[in-house]
């Protein structure tokens, strides 16, 4: 019986065994996780036709030459004319940067995989585009935001107006807004960028977008889509329920001017505010307002066409078109010229 019983050596070399084949069946699970792990993703793009990439090639570059020219107008004019040094031009001018900031992190992928068909996209570049691409959509809701408020004060409260909008107010409203839009974004990509993607890397888009990728992750994405779900409700509800509120205001206010001449003039200042955001809204809380996965991937490229490609060029056109002051601040350069 004294034979039988195991030395205190034999159970601590079994040990040692068991860690020994613990840890050479963890570096294989961990050579395979890197073997397997998307180093790429693949850009579909918009169409896989020859004949229709060219053709939208050149209307897209064309759409993106005159967003950046549009919107770098409205810079210049906006800093070089002191009669537009007012708050809704300062919104304005913010708008234009962020825009020229906003079309240019999609627009390049977009026209790449017109041109050379499905993109290429390394997994960094991917996850960059995706942070640039949040930040600047979430800055973009709060700025509209902003100037919604702008206008409450304007026409509700003119009296109080020099006050409620002194270059203080409206720095710090600016400033909130691109700040609240980075962190929103550092959340949200950290979030995405943490998930492991194994395969397929195929995204049936033209940019890096949130839905898309949730689609290809193949771990569990019920964190990261409640987070963003909350962001959503946050930025996009809460700046719509601001714009909202604001017109609610404004549309009571008019409706009591006692001149038609007075209500159309405050009608005038707001139309094309109220255009845009409608627009932009629409197309944006319909895909991110929505914590499951998108079914319709061709909708969403459409809609996502509309606020990334139209939205920004459409905007210039749409608040200068009616703005007397805009337009002899443009005579007046063009003259100089």
């Amino acid at each position: 019986m004294r034979g039988c019983r195991k030395s205190p050596g034999d159970g601590e070399a079994r040990r040692e065994r068991r860690k020994l084949r613990s840890a050479a069946t963890m570096e294989i699970s961990l050579e395979l996780g890197n073997m397997t792990r998307v180093q790429e993703f693949i850009l579909l793009g918009l169409s896989t036709s020859p004949e229709t990439r060219e053709v939208l090639f050149a209307a897209f570059l064309t759409l993106y030459l005159l967003t950046l020219l549009e919107n770098a107008l409205i810079v210049f004019l906006v800093c070089s004319h002191t009669e537009l040094h007012k708050p809704m031009y300062f919104f304005l001018g913010n708008l234009s940067c962020l825009e020229m900031c906003y079309v240019s992190v999609t627009m390049p992928s977009l026209l790449a995989g017109l041109w050379t068909g499905p993109c290429h996209v390394p997994f960094p570049a991917c996850m960059t585009q995706l942070f640039f691409f949040i930040a600047l959509i979430c800055t973009e809701c709060t700025l509209l935001a902003s100037m919604a408020y702008d206008r409450y004060v304007a026409i509700c409260r003119p009296l109080h107006y020099p006050l409620l909008m002194r270059p203080q107010v409206c720095l710090g409203l600016a400033g909130t807004s691109w700040l609240g839009g980075l962190l929103v974004s550092v959340a949200k990509t950290t979030c995405i960028s943490s998930l492991s993607y194994c395969g397929p890397n195929v995204l049936n888009q033209f940019f890096c977008d949130v839905s898309p990728l949730l689609n290809l992750s193949c771990t569990h994405v019920a964190l990261t889509e409640l987070v963003d779900f909350l962001s959503a409700i946050v930025i996009f509800c809460g700046t719509l329920l601001v714009a909202l509120a604001s017109y609610s205001a404004i549309g009571v206010t008019v409706l009591h001017m006692p001149s038609a001449a007075a209500r159309r003039k405050a009608f005038s200042t707001c139309t094309s505010h109220l255009v845009v955001v409608g627009i932009f809204y629409s197309a944006a809380l319909f895909i991110y307002c929505r914590p499951s996965r998108i079914r319709s991937m061709d909708l969403n490229k459409v809609l996502s066409v509309i606020y990334t490609v139209a939205t920004p060029m459409c905007n210039r056109v749409v608040y200068c078109l009616r703005n007397r002051e805009v337009h002899a601040a443009l005579f007046r350069t063009l003259r100089w010229t």
